[in-house]
């Protein structure tokens, strides 16, 4: 008899451990979806993101940007650009419309990343 409420203990601490697992995987797959729907949608967004900026010309005139997830990251593809191109680059915080996990249009740069 011992040996079947051990079992019996062992099937319901698994039973919760799974029901916690599925719990916490719906929450994170959840939020994984809608951020997927919003890019496939092209739902225009607008707000403050870290993006790697390439200025051309004489008087530097922004020609491309980026977005990037972290500033080490920004820094560290600013460093491999500026090693291969005579472009001017620069890692910064804006306040940008996003659409679709892309960059549309850059409103203002409100800080510069070193």
């Amino acid at each position: 008899m011992g040996k079947i409420k051990i079992i019996f203990i062992i099937l319901i601490c698994y039973g919760l451990y799974k029901g916690y697992e599925a719990f916490t995987n719906f929450e994170i797959g959840v939020s994984d979806r809608v951020t997927r729907l919003e890019e496939l949608a092209d739902i225009e967004k607008e707000g403050e993101v870290i993006a790697l900026m390439m200025y051309l010309g004489d008087p530097p005139r922004l020609t491309e940007h980026l977005l990037v997830k972290n500033e080490s990251k920004c820094l560290e593809m600013k460093k491999i650009a500026e090693e291969t191109s005579f472009a001017y680059y620069e890692c910064a915080v804006v306040d940008a419309i996003l659409i679709g996990g892309k960059i549309t249009k850059v409103n203002r740069e409100l800080k510069v990343l070193q």
